[in-house]
């Protein structure tokens, strides 16, 4: 302020936090106020887990053993959804009518808009993780009492949420926006069936059980499984399948990813 009720303009860009966290709202916003969204990652999850867990769909033991199951998978089936599928779909999406290529020229970095969709995706996936957690609790599923199983489990959940994120950015980045669709879509329904999640692995052939342990959601669920049922750490296997998963897809899509 020069003079006494005169203000001197001080054009510029936000700081950047305040950018990141503005954007990180407005993603998490469109992401909850979208309701093909909330169906593909609330309703879908907790519909699994209360059909598989109330009745006996596939022979998985007790009712106890059946959730000890499930809702690793589940959580991992949460992630899917919200990490890869939705966003995606999304990004492909914003990629076709252009709104990308317009963020992409705003102030904030690029770098700083995808932070801001990892961030939205962390958000989203608590509030399922919460939900979900809940529903297994009423359902009857005995958490672990273990610090450092529930530490393992965040681990994986945060380096699964990466792989897929990468991979997810990657599809949306090359394809177009009704291909990313179909092909994430259909992605998301095959790994439900063959990704540990409703079914285990060893109701498959050897061989192909051998190939299907080596996807990033049957790492992820079989990872959860060790920790939230088994009351183990952080399990080595599973972590480094996610870990080549997410550092491929990230080198891919950073390679060949277009704003346009």
């Amino acid at each position: 302020m020069s003079d006494k009720g005169t203000y001197t303009p001080r054009p510029g860009a936000a700081p950047l936090p305040r950018m990141l966290r503005a954007q990180t709202g407005l993603e998490t916003r469109m992401v909850l106020r979208n309701g093909e969204q909330l169906l593909l990652t609330v309703v879908i999850p907790v519909l699994v887990l209360l059909v598989f867990g109330s009745v006996e769909v596939v022979d998985l033991g007790s009712r106890s053993e059946r959730l000890d199951f499930l809702v690793p998978g589940v959580l991992a089936l949460a992630v899917l959804s919200t990490a890869f599928t939705g966003l995606a779909i999304g990004t492909g999406f914003e990629r076709r009518y252009g709104a990308l290529k317009r963020l992409g020229a705003t102030p904030l970095p690029r770098g700083a808009l995808l932070a801001a969709k990892g961030l939205a995706v962390l958000a989203v996936e608590a509030l399922q993780v919460v939900l979900l957690l809940v529903v297994a609790v009423l359902l009857g599923w005995d958490p672990p009492d273990s610090a450092t199983a529930w530490a393992g489990a965040l681990v994986l959940v945060l380096v699964g949420t990466g792989a897929f994120a990468a991979l997810a950015l990657l599809m949306a980045g090359t394809l177009r926006a009704e291909a990313t669709l179909a092909a994430a879509n259909l992605v998301y329904l095959l790994l439900l069936v063959t990704g540990g999640i409703a079914v285990p692995l060893d109701r498959f052939p050897d061989a192909v059980r051998s190939v299907l342990e080596l996807l990033p959601a049957a790492a992820l669920a079989e990872g959860l499984r060790d920790c939230l049922s088994d009351g183990a750490g952080l399990p080595v296997g599973p972590l480094l399948v996610l870990l080549v998963w997410g550092a491929v897809g990230a080198v891919l899509a950073t390679r060949w990813f277009r704003w346009e």
